[in-house]
């Protein structure tokens, strides 16, 4: 994005945008999970980012934007695939067997495989004494989410275990998938474009996950609460249209840096609205895993946020939460 982030802004629409972006993102885990209840997961996956990605492509047509040049379409559809068919199909499949609040715990770590996958940034990332200790703190925070989850595992309860691990999968593969898209969208290429041909590359590809899997032989449309139909509502508008755009808009008028704070606090909204309203507990192993994991990614970030602000912020892609 070429727009200066020191641009004037309203103070109220920034604040407003932040709220979205702080609150919405972090309130994704919560719904994923809501709709993971009653409606199979790769289903999920399928009503939310076709529908997603159809009204985001539809407006681009309204607002005379080329949508389908292969140069741009290539690239978006091969991070999508990576971001939300693979990293966010990860997460929807985890959520059946394990908390949402757990869920965005562990996937607050993202920022540790974006160091080590950045092959590019390895020279400058490991001459930072802060970007290595984040890194060995990050791992620690991970394995003691671990280490409750395989207590359990060796007591007969494995699938729990196995979905921390499809989750550590699924958040790597968003990391790659983010990479790929930094690296190769097209220049000059529009946002709402990239992430409305990466939801419906995505949403496309969780129709055979779905098929292959035998949900739509078990699925009865009519037995679904309302509760599970507004969950994918809330997912289609709130996380991946409103949260989105939020997000975009905010790059544009502030520093990148400030802006990526949403990750230090979309696992504390997933935590408090797992505990209000799902009856969801987190043991102490698992809040101090949380606070570890958050202060690896303070320390990974920590050069940055030592920066001079106001500079122009890199291309941002894949950032559809949970999002």
């Amino acid at each position: 994005m070429s727009t200066p982030s020191n641009r004037p802004a309203s103070t109220i629409m920034v604040v407003v945008a932040f709220a979205i972006v702080y609150v919405v993102w972090g309130s994704t885990y919560f719904f994923i999970r809501l709709s993971v209840l009653h409606i199979p997961p790769m289903m999920v996956g399928a009503f939310r980012f076709i529908l997603a990605g159809t009204l985001m492509l539809l407006w681009c047509l309204f607002t005379r934007k080329k949508l389908f040049s292969w140069k741009v379409m290539r690239p978006a559809i091969v991070s999508g695939l990576l971001l939300l068919g693979t990293g966010n199909g990860a997460l929807i499949w985890s959520e059946q067997y394990i908390p949402s609040s757990l869920a965005a715990i562990l996937l607050a770590a993202g920022p540790v495989w974006f160091v080590l996958l950045d092959k590019g940034k390895w020279k400058e990332n490991f001459r930072s004494r802060s970007t290595i200790v984040g890194l060995v703190v990050g791992f620690v925070g991970v394995l003691l989410l671990f280490v409750q989850q395989l207590s359990r595992g060796l007591s007969g309860e494995h699938m729990e275990t196995v979905a921390l691990v499809v989750l550590v999968l699924g958040s790597v593969s968003w990391a790659a998938g983010s990479l790929y898209s930094k690296y190769r969208t097209a220049e000059g290429s529009s946002n709402a474009v990239n992430a409305g041909w990466q939801m419906f590359a995505a949403g496309v590809a969780f129709i055979p996950a779905s098929l292959a899997s035998g949900e739509w032989g078990a699925f009865h449309p009519a037995e679904v609460p309302l509760s599970s139909w507004m969950g994918i509502v809330y997912l289609v508008t709130m996380g991946s249209l409103v949260g989105y755009s939020a997000f975009v808009w905010l790059l544009q008028v502030r520093p990148a840096t400030q802006v990526s704070t949403h990750a230090y606090v979309n696992p504390v909204v997933a935590v408090l609205l797992g505990t209000l309203f799902a009856g969801e507990r987190m043991s102490w192993l698992q809040l101090t895993g949380l606070a570890v994991i958050l202060v690896s990614v303070l320390l990974i970030n920590l050069s940055k946020y030592r920066s001079v602000p106001g500079t122009r912020p890199q291309k941002r892609a894949g950032v559809m939460a949970a999002e």
